[in-house]
């Protein structure tokens, strides 16, 4: 008998994939299909963050649902079902099963049984999981916690995700071991405020701790904390991961914004000196990279808080920055505050745009010349004579790729470490020549 096939759509963040990658652990049995046509069983893991993200879940199930054959079960998991899951079970009965963030690892017995549930705790993966790393053969991500203890005033994550639970640091240590084990050597630590893990678990500073358990075990060469939220961050830790021989000196710190107005109206937690004096200590770090995003048109927003922002970020010089329009949302504190209109909102979103596009144009110019350690991905999508390289102090996905144009005759192995210089810069993209395996 053919074994039954899967088609999985995992939709918004990396925190979102790794629950994924749980769901086809539990589901081994199933032979993973592109062709949402043959499948037996669709699942969507959706994204409830924002409206763009939410009309994107809910456009993306109905197109699968119009598509699918006959007798197959069609799965709506993760953030958006939590998030509005009396609305959606009565709106869309396309729907076989509903579940939310709680009951991933149940994944095999809710379509054995073909029922929906909604568990009231937050599944958080742990080393027994056994999930399936997606996408790269050398390169994972860990989720260190679920939830957040911040109450930004746009920000609904902690509506249905609840308040922080942090993963034990042996549970963390265990997997990374687990995935070592199995050929992986780049970390990438995830959670919706990274900074806070372990203070539920009376942890001062547990990245700290994190950072000296992982610089421990044999095998991994790199890795990388993302989501630091500037109230929680210290100059510890700040100092703990320039100094650290295997994390990379990558500050992901998200400001949202630097007027002191603003701040306090996002209900931030810290103001425009705070978060300067945090940003200017990460940056005077050796080889340091800093990436952080913020919104536009956030309620209260003036022209002159715009332009203030607009300021500080051109001449920050940020390596990577990313803006997000301001999205209303039900259960958040700015939900009834006077609004921007879309129009302001666009427009300073553009602005704020191409301010990011010269800001990264800045940090590749810096990088001609220089050398650095790249894991080489595969062919690039560019041409097939070149290949696409990821210098490992970027994040996968979010920060680009290096291609290589010259391989020194070196053999050429995917997901490897090489040694490479950095040669030119050309439009936006970075050539490189190999210099050698590492």
């Amino acid at each position: 008998m053919n074994s039954k096939k899967l088609h999985l759509v995992s939709l918004g963040c990396t925190k979102n994939l790794v629950d994924s990658e749980v769901m086809l652990g539990r589901l081994k049995e199933y032979e993973i299909t592109d062709d949402n046509t043959q499948a037996d069983v669709i699942i969507v893991n959706t994204c409830g963050f924002i409206d763009a993200a939410k009309e994107e879940s809910i456009n993306t199930v109905l197109s699968l649902h119009d598509e699918r054959k006959e007798n197959s079960i069609l799965v709506m998991s993760g953030c958006l079902s939590e998030r509005y899951k009396e609305e959606l079970q009565t709106d869309m009965p396309e729907i076989d099963i509903f579940t939310g963030v709680g009951d991933y690892e149940k994944i095999d017995e809710l379509i054995a049984s073909k029922q929906s549930t909604f568990s009231p705790e937050v599944y958080l993966a742990t080393e027994t999981s056994g999930r399936v790393i997606t996408g790269s053969n050398y390169h994972a991500y860990i989720k260190i916690a679920e939830g957040c203890n911040q109450a930004c005033s746009f920000c609904a994550i902690p509506s249905f995700k609840g308040k922080l639970h942090s993963r034990s640091l042996s549970s963390i240590v265990k997997e990374v071991e687990n995935l070592v084990a199995q050929g992986f050597y780049d970390f990438s630590f995830i959670s919706q405020d990274s900074s806070s893990y372990g203070r539920d678990m009376g942890l001062k500073d547990g990245l700290v701790e994190l950072i000296k358990g992982v610089e421990a075990i044999e095998g991994v060469q790199s890795a990388r904390i993302l989501y630091l939220y500037p109230s929680t961050t210290t100059f510890e830790l700040v100092d703990a991961i320039s100094d650290s021989e295997v994390f990379q000196t990558y500050y992901d710190m998200p400001i949202q914004h630097i007027d002191d107005g603003m701040l306090k109206t996002m209900k931030r937690g810290f103001g425009e000196k705070k978060t300067i004096e945090l940003l200017e200590y990460m940056k005077s770090k050796p080889g340091a990279f800093l990436r952080t995003s913020v919104i536009a048109g956030h309620p209260g927003e003036s022209e002159e808080s715009f332009n203030r922002l607009c300021d500080f970020m051109e001449t920050f010089e940020f390596d990577r920055f990313n803006t997000f329009h301001y999205s209303n949302e039900e259960t958040t504190a700015a939900y009834t505050m006077d609004q921007v209109d879309e129009e302001t909102i666009d427009q300073r979103a553009q602005i704020l745009g191409e301010i990011a596009e010269k800001s990264t144009l800045k940090s590749l110019e810096k990088m001609v010349g220089q050398t650095v350690t790249v894991a080489i991905d595969g062919e690039s999508d560019e041409h097939e004579y070149l290949l696409s390289a990821r210098p490992l102090i970027w994040a996968v996905d979010i920060d680009g790729e290096i291609l290589i144009n010259d391989t020194s005759d070196l053999p050429v192995e995917y997901g490897k470490r090489y040694e490479a210089r950095v040669t030119e810069l050309v439009g936006t993209q970075l050539l490189a020549t190999l210099i050698k395996a590492l």
